[in-house]
């Protein structure tokens, strides 16, 4: 048991034995940080969990209260426990027809975005970057607009590579390539290793970038059990490596899209020894990581690669600046590939936006706001969970990731969720449904759900709608 696991079943115990009870006040976070010698982030990661359980809620300025034993925490839906389990065959993909079907539906602000792959505009400091942006344009050198080409602004290559420093990776700025977001980067990756043709392992279910990436560089798909949990099988992985010889691997081994899973840290260890010993390169998605809940940030594979082989790529779309599609790769041994492959297809990413993205992280505040940001992604998904627990059909199960901002919902198997998808859009609310992050279609009774966006009643009613639906489809 973790320790902020162990901490959440000593409050509960607490609850559960009268010793605490409905309305007094829990602990604050700084007097059990210092009574139980743990970090403050163990301890919102336990009340965290605590409150996704419905046993306690947060009031603002105030702390956390005993909500007692109401139905929300009796009812809550139970986790998904199974991994996956996909053909053990190489399928030629052909998704982006319905992707983009189903993306195009939800970009409409009127539409309650629970399908958006984004969390709210509004959680980000468009201000402080907006300043950033003009303090750095005056000073612009007008050779940046050359110098900044492929691989890109060297500042914010530095203020990337030091970030890698603060979790105890080495990598240098020579291997950072800038890309036109995270997305252009994990494809550049995939083109510098690939060869129409080849395969490529995939989770199961997996990110449908991925899946369309495939299908546009003409390869096969090999899709992987993968634990909800704790991400890709690695026993099914090595069946799949000596019977399909891949060229690569597409991972996301931090906060994965959409199941929200978390590689243990021995895992990835493991996951890098193992390609290290077929001398398969691992694209690493892990443009979530910086969304954690818990005491750090979790490292990603790279941290454990020594011969170049982990194609680390990332973006700060998802945690900073979405929109100005800035985002890296640092993929090891194949960085002047990449590098090659950027110049020739997109020469650069924005010159300006560069600098006022190195600008803005040169003078701090990023980790302020990171602070803000994972408070309030943590503080929206209990209110999802409850609101799932109270309104979809019996049956239902619902992770409870430690980071990012997506739910999966596995519904009832009669469930049909594209289906869902074209009722819930019918009334003003999108869902992401399962078979668009699956190359065989599968997973035809699962959506995910973005608690990325503010918890209001808006929200509320369309899960209730939702889960109408839900209890309705045949």
């Amino acid at each position: 048991m973790k320790r902020y696991e162990a901490l959440a079943a000593d409050v509960e115990e607490s609850i559960r034995t009268g010793v605490l009870r409905p309305g007094d006040r829990v602990p604050s976070v700084r007097h059990t940080s210092a009574s139980r010698g743990v970090s403050a982030s163990t301890v919102f990661q336990a009340y965290y969990l605590l409150e996704a359980r419905g046993l306690i809620r947060a009031r603002e300025r105030s702390g956390y209260y005993v909500a007692g034993l109401g139905e929300d925490a009796a009812r809550l839906p139970p986790e998904p426990d199974l991994s996956s389990q996909p053909a053990d065959a190489s399928i030629a993909v052909d998704v982006s027809d319905r992707v983009f079907e189903i993306l195009d539906a939800s970009k409409t602000r009127e539409v309650v975005p629970l399908g958006s792959a984004f969390p709210s505009p509004l959680l980000f400091p468009w201000a402080r970057l907006g300043q950033s942006l003009a303090a750095s344009a005056k000073s612009l050198d007008p050779w940046s607009t050359v110098a900044d080409l492929t691989p890109g602004n060297a500042d914010l290559r530095r203020q990337i590579a030091q970030r890698y420093l603060a979790d105890g990776l080495q990598v240098h700025t020579d291997e950072i390539v800038i890309t036109d977001g995270a997305l252009e980067a994990l494809n550049l990756c995939l083109g510098a290793v690939t060869r129409p043709g080849d395969s490529v392992i995939v989770e199961s279910p997996t990110f449908y970038g991925a899946l369309q990436a495939l299908e546009r560089l003409g390869l096969q798909a090999i899709e992987v059990p993968t634990h909800p949990r704790e991400g890709v099988d690695l026993a099914a992985l090595a069946h799949a490596i000596e019977r399909h010889a891949p060229a690569a691997c597409w991972l996301m081994t931090t906060f994965q899209n959409p199941l929200g899973s978390l590689m243990p840290t021995p895992k990835k260890k493991a996951l890098v020894a193992l390609l290290a010993q077929h001398g398969i390169p691992l694209i690493e998605d892990d443009v979530y990581a910086e969304l954690y809940f818990g005491d750090k940030r979790p490292l990603p594979a790279k941290a454990f690669d020594t011969q170049g082989l982990v194609m680390h790529c990332s973006s700060f779309s998802k945690c900073l600046a979405p929109g100005y599609r800035i985002g890296w790769a640092a993929p090891g041994r194949y960085a002047k590939a990449v590098a090659r492959s950027k110049l020739t297809s997109t020469l650069g990413a924005s010159a300006p936006v560069q600098a006022g993205l190195a600008h803005y992280l040169e003078r701090g505040g990023f980790d302020k706001h990171l602070r803000r940001l994972r408070l309030t992604l943590a503080n929206q998904q209990a209110p999802m969970v409850q609101a799932v627990a109270r309104h979809f059909p019996a049956g239902t199960r619902a992770t409870r990731p430690v980071g990012g901002y997506f739910l999966w919902v596995e519904l009832p198997e009669h469930v049909d969720a594209l289906a869902l998808h074209r009722a819930a859009l019918a009334h003003g609310i999108s869902v992401a449904p399962g078979p668009i992050f699956s190359a065989s279609q599968a997973f035809a009774n699962c959506v995910r759900l973005n608690y990325g966006h503010a918890w209001d009643d808006r929200t509320e009613a369309a899960v209730a709608t939702l889960g109408r639906l839900a209890g309705g489809a045949g």
